[in-house]
């Protein structure tokens, strides 16, 4: 067959040894080499016995906001959600360096790492307007042989309290951005029903999802998770609503998370969690048995709003092992398809390594999954489209 990729010498999950077929950047065959068709004419790739895994998907990244690429910055601290917004706002109008030169140095970073695809949050409000979608739009243009990108129209500054941003998140919409997003209807709008009318607005006139964050804590950021779900089921967005961080799902009663939970799993709303540091988080297993997806992803690098973070989702996943005291093999393979398969689905990828999925994947020296979240190896060699994109932590 005509451009045939075979990667061969390599083993799966299970430790089976395998051979990956790849057609037109795309998975034709994943298994044992005596049954595969392999044309003579293929080009032979050596996994040197290395173990295949899915790429790596990032469900919460933003692009336009890392200072990658820029001299340290020193944090700046913020006691609310609202001050920290307001200082970064202010370091914003001080940054020389555009989105494309930081969010690319960023991209660069990260697909060496395994990352294929990320959901990035990009910043939409009356003072910058469309300029950093304009930004992400050029980066999806200019990176994409590197990294699959999905936007969200963020309204970091909210909507009800900055007039004006609501008919900005249309723009963004009708400009390109993939989903809608919103912020703390409560802590930052005071105005629940304002908030997510106009989120909801957006979503269903232009038939895109939604992803809102929410920092609002206990029972109020319970009753806002309900009200998203009953809005997400009446807009038949089941599916297509995601809500990021939910710190309130770590400090609520057995009742009151039960009945929360039910009713996300009936909407089918997902939520994304990138182990935060000292502050409440989404029980990850409790929420798995009600039946909600839970994803993850980086969220801040290097920006406004940590100094910290580098984009390695494998070091993510053994940070939520650390948070949710997950340590059983099969635990560290449930935080381990949080920023594979379940992030990956709720971006609406086909699911990974599989006949018609992209050729996304990574190989790395180890024996079991359980054993690449403890290690962490940086030596791992990426394929993205069927073409090597990295090699031990640098791009080729």
């Amino acid at each position: 067959m005509p451009g045939q990729i075979a990667v061969e010498n390599i083993r799966n999950a299970k430790g089976e040894r395998v051979t990956l077929l790849i057609e037109a950047g795309r998975v034709a065959a994943l298994g044992p080499p005596e049954t595969l068709d392999i044309a003579q004419t293929a080009e032979r790739v050596d996994g040197g016995g290395k173990m295949i895994l899915p790429g790596l998907v990032d469900g919460h990244i933003h692009l336009d906001k890392t200072l990658i690429g820029l001299p340290f910055i020193p944090h700046i601290p913020g006691e609310t959600v609202a001050k920290r917004i307001a200082a970064e706002r202010e370091l914003r109008r001080t940054v020389a360096l555009p989105v494309t030169a930081r969010g690319g140095a960023l991209i660069e970073k990260i697909a060496a790492l395994g990352t294929v695809a990320v959901r990035s949050h990009v910043d939409i409000d009356t003072e910058i307007g469309l300029k950093g979608l304009e930004q992400v739009l050029s980066l999806r243009e200019s990176h994409g042989h590197l990294i699959d990108i999905e936007i969200v129209a963020f309204p970091q500054s909210g909507i009800m309290r900055d007039p004006g941003t609501a008919d900005l998140l249309h723009e963004a919409v009708a400009h390109g951005a993939d989903l809608v997003g919103g912020l703390d209807p409560a802590g930052i709008d005071n105005d629940i029903k304002g908030h997510l009318d106009a989120v909801f607005a957006v979503a269903e006139k232009h038939n895109v999802g939604v992803d809102l964050h929410l920092h609002d804590g206990g029972g109020l950021g319970a009753f806002e998770l309900r009200q998203i779900a009953e809005r997400t089921i009446a807009a038949s967005l089941q599916g297509r609503v995601a809500v990021s961080h939910a710190f309130c799902l770590g400090e609520l009663d057995d009742a009151d998370l039960g009945r929360t939970a039910e009713l996300l799993a009936r909407a089918e709303v997902s939520i994304m969690t990138n182990g935060p540091g000292p502050v409440p988080m989404p029980p990850v297993k409790r929420l798995h048995a009600a039946g909600v997806r839970v994803f993850c992803g980086s969220d801040n690098i290097r920006d406004a709003w940590s100094p910290f973070g580098n984009g390695d989702l494998i070091e993510r996943a053994g940070i939520i092992c650390d948070r949710q005291d997950f340590r059983a093999d099969d635990d560290l393979e449930r935080a381990f398809a949080l920023v594979t398969h379940a992030s990956g689905a709720v971006l609406g990828r086909a699911e990974p390594l599989v006949p018609g999925a992209p050729a996304d994947f990574m190989l790395v020296a180890c024996g079991s999954i359980a054993e690449t979240l403890a290690d962490r190896p940086v030596a791992r060699t990426v394929f993205k489209a069927g073409r090597k994109v990295a090699e031990a932590g640098r791009l080729v």
